[in-house]
């Protein structure tokens, strides 16, 4: 999907009103990137009828003025991005070395292997803690998205930490989104030691994706996740910040 995919949203006179992507995200209609015309009479009204029970994705400001009309926070986010062409990472980041006892391995297995780890990574209180309950969070955040469903496909600069018994205990999953290489998981088995062991693979995964000709690497952290340091030390800068919410479906 692309800009050229954006939908307008009018009023009852034919006046555009707000502009968007379509998507679908957490089983509901997504109006991502919402952007609101200049001049606009009352965006909110429009989006709280036009668009009752939505997932809505715009600039904090106008986050704020839909939870003050009633909607509930999904995510605050800010998007970061390292180009790869104006900014290439050093040469030997794509070989890395990981931590004595562990190999890199490519991300092609089975959500099942890497489940224990990435649900480990973001425990109770982490402000990306998955609500549901263990299969939920299986079947409803980890399997699609290494189907390629949740976000796009999986691309081979992807990599997991895997010890010496085989088992998981980091990972890097990169995808496409809709044509931007985007890092949608970075996780480490918090009780399995081997601490900045993120980053490490982190580099990896820009270095190789460097290495392919991939032109940038996105993601997206959520606001007081303290990763954003690391994240900001491995060259991502700031490119924006959403404030996704849920519109109250009317009912």
């Amino acid at each position: 999907m692309t800009e050229t995919d954006r939908v307008t949203g009018c009023d009852d006179d034919g006046v555009p009103v707000v502009d968007y992507l379509p998507g679908e995200r957490e089983g509901r209609p997504w109006a991502d990137l919402l952007e609101v015309r200049d001049g606009a009479a009352d965006p909110v009204g429009f989006v709280r009828s036009r668009m009752a029970g939505w997932v809505v994705s715009g600039t904090p400001e106008f986050g704020r003025a839909l939870l003050d009309d009633g909607a509930t926070v999904l995510r605050h986010a800010h998007t970061l991005g390292r180009d790869l062409r104006t900014d290439p990472p050093p040469a030997d980041w794509a070989a890395a070395p990981l931590r004595a006892g562990l190999h890199a391995a490519p991300c092609d297995r089975a959500p099942e292997e890497l489940f224990e780890a990435w649900r480990a990574a973001f425990a109770p209180g982490h402000v990306d803690r998955f609500a549901g309950d263990d299969a939920r969070a299986l079947a409803e955040r980890l399997v699609p998205l290494l189907a390629g469903k949740a976000i796009g496909p999986v691309l081979p600069s992807s990599v997991l930490a895997v010890d010496a018994r085989g088992a998981v205990v980091a990972g890097v999953v990169l995808t496409d989104r809709d044509g931007v290489p985007w890092v949608a998981e970075v996780f480490r088995h918090p009780e399995r030691g081997y601490r900045g062991l993120g980053a490490d693979l982190l580099r990896r995964v820009v270095g190789d994706a460097a290495g392919r000709g991939l032109p940038e690497v996105r993601l997206a952290v959520t606001d007081g996740n303290p990763a954003r340091r690391v994240y900001e030390h491995l060259g991502f800068t700031l490119l924006s910040t959403a404030l996704t919410v849920i519109v109250p479906d009317g009912r």
